[in-house]
């Protein structure tokens, strides 16, 4: 029995669910999201969707609650966003974002740029005395967290000093050093 499948999902003001086919659209005031789906079906009634599955099949029961997940997260999308923000720990780390473009400088011997797909508005945070951030907002949760995870591979942080890019609120676990 799937728990997360059975949870209904409610629809805010301002967004609008259709199926057509095999395919769920999802409307709202940051764009438009659809998503291709088999093994289950949706109710929709005005403010809430239910998805079911279509067999008892394991493969259905697989689907069942990812699906009602993947809509979920499509209805916040639209409607709020999601927002990730990655911090840059380090000597001269610095970062830039002129348009859809992402300039790194990561302690290497040459500058990283990086394109971002035009779903995320990329945004960046240089005050005097702290450390960078990059601010990742869009209404699709699996790309924000794609082009974050993109971004922070160029410098993992690290355990002995904690240098690197890592998410803001992240606890990175120390190690001690050498000992004399």
């Amino acid at each position: 029995m799937s728990r997360i499948g059975n949870n209904p999902i409610s629809i805010p003001e301002g967004v609008s669910v259709n199926v057509n086919g095999d395919i769920i659209t999802v409307k709202g005031k940051n764009g438009e999201m659809n998503q291709n789906f088999d093994g289950v079906s949706f109710d929709i009634s005005d403010d809430t969707i239910i998805v079911k599955r279509n067999s008892e099949s394991k493969d259905h029961k697989s689907k069942h609650g990812l699906y009602r997940a993947l809509v979920y997260n499509m209805v916040l999308g639209v409607s709020d966003g999601f927002t990730l923000e990655l911090e840059l720990v380090g000597v001269g780390y610095r970062a830039n974002a002129s348009g859809q473009k992402l300039d790194l400088s990561l302690g290497f011997s040459h500058t990283i740029a990086m394109n971002i797909a035009s779903e995320v508005k990329v945004e960046t945070i240089n005050e005097k005395g702290k450390n960078p951030i990059i601010k990742l907002s869009s209404p699709d949760k699996q790309l924000v967290g794609h082009v974050a995870a993109k971004i922070r591979s160029f410098r993992r942080p690290e355990p002995y000093k904690g240098k690197g890019i890592k998410f803001v609120g992240e606890q990175i676990r120390r190690k001690a050093g050498k000992s004399a």
